[in-house]
């Protein structure tokens, strides 16, 4: 029996580096970790055990026999001892080696070999290794999709790609151990199952025993009496070639497991029921592929199922050596608990398991395109890095108590994540009409959102509602702003974890003939707010604006620019700001732009559409420059940064500058409207009653970012005619 120690954090950086066709696409590039000082103290102040780290082939040696320069890793490895993080290293991932190699001549098994020495004779003291990453994937994306060099698409590639991955992990170990000894190897593989209907039941099967390649050629347990064996000589592999691992193989010290949400797949033969995009086969029939997630299926699935069964079929210590979810920051937090919670239970049942892995320490980039063209989507990790500078996220601090085996807690927790619920289910057919039924209130802390009237209220509560985060909706006008007693009585009552204001005098015209009543909304009401909140504790968001500078700077404003507001609208907000900086550092002010919503009839993009559409001319100033924000984006970014506990200023608006006449122009184009109905003049010539700032764009110097706005007017008008569906942005 192994010894009950507790389960550890581990972390991983993803360092993928993969060829397509000439090109190398590095995410260690990207993500700005070759320049960065301070990365190494930034993952040890997580409290983490180990980390993945690359040490990659491709990276250290692109040409044949070249000398490596070892500065840069030496430094970084050297600060992981000094810290007391023991490093994994990884010598390939996802890669298919330098161009003077490949998979078919028994290069690619020489040169990791022969590289991993090297590794190994600087760095003798390195225990854990990670010769090749995920073989069997590897394999599938270079060998049978064709989406990574050397880009083919056949059986016999595939199985030829898989034997020389995890023969280089052999014979790289036998090099390291010729160094070192007592160095051990961490194996990795993508873990998932394949579900099916009864008609396709074999090819389910066929797939549920393949997955286990890797692992059984790795440790010399695929014998010839074993189904693969016999498929593997069948489609062209020797006999010789299988029969090596048999004589030649590496037990690994754990078994590393890389699990996601589209790791388990559903086959379906009723194409019918199914997007265009989802339909193959295999030569016998014609199925849909899915993620099993999406789809109605009865018997239990998920990382459970499959660590049960990997723990049967090898027999390994196990750990989870990626864990990782693309989606809002409550549900990454949600996705690593259950995740942790799932690898306690299965110790309690007796499972050999040792570590849960935070990877994509500092997020990923192009996974959305499979990692097939240079940069695409980037998606954050425990630190994000839109700014260039890794900034913590929520998940930064969960890992840190998680790591000192302390219970971590927080009310979105106690939600379910999106695919433990109804609407994760969008095949076969997800037309069907559903009946609404009343969810039964949770019991955790909530979300106070204040402010019913305005659009940004009712976004905050639609997002919440979509986003499983339990939330209550309180008028701010009945708030009595003279008395803190009755606010506190309702954050007794209530005791909520967060309290969002968005109630606000917006009127800027009126502002100017009613200063006591806009002063009481956005001055009065969240300097109370702030002074209540920091006395329990709660953490608090409001909202300011860029009208709090004159519109003399020619480029966007940072929030480290000076204010000074030119109307009474923009002093009340100024006025906050500088009381609620000075009552409660730890809160959190959201400076915004002027703002749209899908969910509102009224606004200016809506008053432009409307008027469009009867062939009325619309007037705009054409020297005002301002940033658009879309309320959708804008409450997703908000409640993340909520989430994250970050205070301050900062700026969040959609990317780019506008006057209103081109925004005008610009809704008219993308609406199929005439563009010459706008007609753009000086903003003197509106004779508006307040006197407004000629630039009030921002741009944030914090790294926070939403989408350009041309793609949230589009978004916008996508939407406004049936119901949003926030999915598209939220998972």
């Amino acid at each position: 029996m192994f010894t009950q120690k507790p389960i550890e954090i581990w972390g991983g950086i993803e360092g993928t580096i993969n060829r397509v066709g000439n090109n190398y696409i590095d995410q260690s590039e990207f993500s700005g970790h070759y320049n960065r000082e301070d990365d190494i103290d930034l993952i040890a102040s997580l409290g983490i055990k180990m980390l993945r780290y690359p040490i990659l082939w491709e990276k250290h040696q692109p040409e044949k026999d070249q000398e490596i320069n070892w500065a840069f890793a030496e430094k970084n490895l050297l600060r992981l001892k000094e810290l007391k993080v023991e490093p994994i290293a990884g010598l390939v991932h996802h890669g298919s080696g330098p161009k003077h190699v490949n998979f078919f001549d028994g290069s690619f098994e020489e040169g990791v070999a022969a590289y991993a020495k090297l590794v190994a004779k600087r760095f003798p003291w390195l225990e854990y290794y990670t010769p090749v990453n995920e073989p069997l994937t590897t394999a599938r994306f270079c060998g049978l999709y064709g989406h990574w060099y050397p880009h083919e698409n056949n059986a016999y590639s595939f199985y030829r790609i898989l034997l020389s991955e995890c023969k280089a992990t052999v014979m790289a170990m036998k090099a390291i151990r010729e160094i070192n000894p007592e160095a051990k190897l961490i194996q990795t593989e993508d873990i998932g199952k394949v579900y099916s209907t009864p008609l396709l039941k074999y090819q389910a099967d066929f797939e549920n025993e393949r997955r286990w390649l890797s692992y059984e050629l790795i440790t010399g347990t695929l014998t010839p009496e074993k189904q693969m064996w016999g498929f593997l000589l069948g489609v062209g592999i020797k006999e010789h070639e299988l029969s090596y691992f048999l004589e030649n193989n590496c037990k690994p010290h754990v078994a590393g497991f890389n699990y996601y949400i589209t790791s388990e797949r559903y086959l379906d033969e009723g194409l019918q029921k199914y997007p265009q995009h989802v339909h193959g086969g295999n030569g016998r029939h014609q199925y849909a592929d899915v993620e099993v997630v999406r789809v109605p299926y009865p018997d239990e699935t998920g990382p459970l199922v499959l660590l049960r069964e990997a723990w049967e079929r090898l027999g390994l210590p196990i750990a989870i050596t990626e864990c990782h979810l693309h989606c809002t920051r409550e549900e990454q937090m949600r996705w690593f608990n259950e995740m942790w919670e799932n690898l306690n239970h299965l110790k309690e049942e007796g499972v050999d398991i040792r570590a849960l892995t935070a990877w994509a320490i500092f997020g990923t980039y192009g996974w959305n395109m499979l990692v097939t063209k240079p940069w695409g989507d980037y998606e954050s990790g425990v630190f994000n890095l839109n700014s260039g500078k890794p900034r913590p996220t929520a998940m930064s601090r969960m890992i840190q108590v998680l790591a000192k085996h302390q219970v971590y807690y927080h009310p979105v927790l106690e939600t379910a994540g999106w695919w433990k619920q109804e609407k994760r289910i969008i095949y076969p057919d997800h037309r069907v009409f559903n009946i609404k039924r009343r969810k039964p209130l949770p019991k955790c802390q909530p979300v106070l959102i204040i402010g019913k009237s305005g659009m940004l209220g009712t976004g905050f509560s639609k997002i919440c509602e979509e986003r499983n985060i339990h939330h209550l909706w309180l008028d701010g006008s009945e708030l009595n702003l003279d008395n803190p007693e009755p606010i506190e009585q309702i954050i007794e009552e209530l005791n909520p974890w967060a309290i969002i204001n968005t109630e606000e005098f917006a009127e800027i015209d009126q502002a100017e003939q009613k200063p006591d009543e806009c002063f009481e909304l956005n001055f009065k009401l969240p300097s109370l707010l702030a002074e209540v909140c920091k006395k329990y504790s709660v953490k608090m968001l409001t909202f300011s604006s860029g009208f709090v500078f004159d519109g003399s700077k020619t480029s966007s404003y940072l929030e480290s620019d000076l204010v000074n507001p030119v109307n009474v609208y923009g002093q009340s907000k100024a006025k906050a700001e500088a009381s609620i900086t000075e009552q409660n550092p730890q809160a959190l002010i959201i400076r915004i732009g002027s703002c749209f919503s899908c969910w509102e009839t009224s606004g200016f993009v809506a008053a432009i559409l409307s008027r469009l559409k009867e062939g009325h001319l619309v007037t705009a100033a054409n020297d005002v420059s301002f940033s658009p924000t879309y309320i959708p984006d804008l409450v997703h970014q908000s409640l993340n940064l909520l989430l994250d506990n970050e205070c301050g200023i900062v700026h969040v608006t959609n990317q780019g500058q506008t006057t209103y006449a081109d925004f005008a122009r610009k809704i008219a184009e993308l609406a199929g409207f005439n563009t010459g109905l706008i007609k753009g003049v000086p903003a003197a010539k509106l004779h508006q009653k307040a006197k407004r700032p000629l630039n009030t764009a921002l741009q944030s110097e914090k790294g926070v970012k939403l989408p350009v706005f041309e793609s949230a007017l589009r978004h916008y008008l996508d939407v406004i005619d049936y119901v949003y569906l926030p999915e598209k942005i939220a998972v």
